[in-house]
């Protein structure tokens, strides 16, 4: 298995965070977004390296600007 980038693992933890902050599970976010919960649970252990089109989604179901996770991600 590769390792997985800090930036990745960063980036899952600011939207789990601001998931948890907004009280959802990932399965709601992933109702609310049309991605499959199991994806998200990818992107949030730092598995996966989603598309700007998908981070755009979470972040508007997070009611969060995509700029913001990307920056919280990028310290």
């Amino acid at each position: 298995m590769a390792a997985r980038s800090p930036f990745l693992t960063d980036l899952g933890l600011a939207i789990r965070h601001r998931r948890e902050d907004q009280r959802l599970s990932q399965e709601e976010l992933g109702l609310q977004t049309g991605i499959h919960r199991n994806y998200i649970g990818g992107i949030e252990r730092g598995e996966r390296n989603p598309s700007i089109a998908k981070i755009d989604v979470l972040a508007q179901a997070l009611d969060i600007r995509p700029s913001e996770l990307l920056a919280r991600a990028g310290h």
